[in-house]
């Protein structure tokens, strides 16, 4: 069995105690083979902010893939947006912004989608679909292949039209192509699963995360997280995608939801 714990839009700087509290102990009692940060890992990119995350990574003890967020890009320091602008992620988090992660059973491909010419908008280049498209082609039979980014793709209501990524057609075209199995976002605080609809039909599923555990939740939607389950039923490979909420009474993160993606 593979299982992916897909967190995101912590906006350490904002983040709730007793809900962090409670996201470590769930990864403590999955164990997963994977922990995903999709994106705004912090509030507004300062040190301390950053430093909050990396001691949260620290205790998770876990494999963990981490992309940047817009807001992991600083806003009001000018100079360091310009000049340097991922400096401070670096320094919390390592050198790569792309990261990659595999094994026997997860090929989990990271993309940077954040500019710092841009305020909040995400945007995909050429050289970024085909560098992804070609990281799926070489998947090992068995693998789970996913694609993390921090932008979403699809939109589940209209008002998001407006936040989805420069560019995806583009990248979902290619990736479909390539063999993807589920691409993975944050950025608008809210949780779905979506079919990726390829030119020759459904190929590939949009899985988004809500914010795991800032208080910058959207309307009445809580702190969530998503948990990614790929195993073996009745000799038939199957791939489930559960939303998990935190529950205040019970100081925990409960399933409120399920989907059984086919791939």
């Amino acid at each position: 069995m593979t299982r992916i714990l897909h967190l995101s839009d912590t906006h350490f700087g904002t983040e709730r105690k007793a809900v962090v509290e409670a996201v470590l102990d769930l990864a403590r009692q999955l164990s997963p083979d994977l922990v995903v940060l999709s994106g705004d890992i912090t509030q507004r990119a300062r040190r301390s902010q950053f430093a909050a995350a990396r001691r949260f990574i620290e205790r998770l003890a876990l494999p963990v893939l981490a992309v940047p967020g817009n807001h992991d890009i600083p806003l009001y320091n000018v100079f360091a947006r310009a000049l340097n602008p991922y400096g401070n992620y670096k320094r919390a988090l390592g050198p790569i912004l792309e990261p990659v992660f595999e094994n026997d059973g997860v090929l989990a491909i990271g993309v940077n989608t954040t500019r710092p010419k841009r305020h909040k908008d995400g945007e995909i280049s050429d050289a970024q679909i085909a560098r992804v498209a070609q990281r799926l082609r070489q998947a090992r039979p068995g693998q789970l292949r996913l694609v993390v980014a921090h932008h979403p793709v699809r939109a589940k209501v209209e008002s998001d039209l407006s936040n989805l990524l420069i560019g995806r057609e583009r990248a979902l075209s290619a990736w479909a192509q390539a063999g993807v199995d589920l691409v993975l976002g944050g950025h608008i605080h809210l949780p779905y699963v979506l079919p990726l609809t390829a030119p020759t039909g459904p190929a590939g599923w949009i899985v988004q995360a809500g914010t795991t555990c800032s208080h910058r939740v959207r309307g009445t939607v809580p702190n969530s997280l998503g948990v990614i389950t790929r195993s073996e039923e009745e000799g038939q490979q199957v791939c489930h995608v559960e939303r998990w909420d935190y529950a205040a009474g019970a100081h925990a993160f409960a399933p409120v939801d399920k989907t059984l993606v086919s791939l």
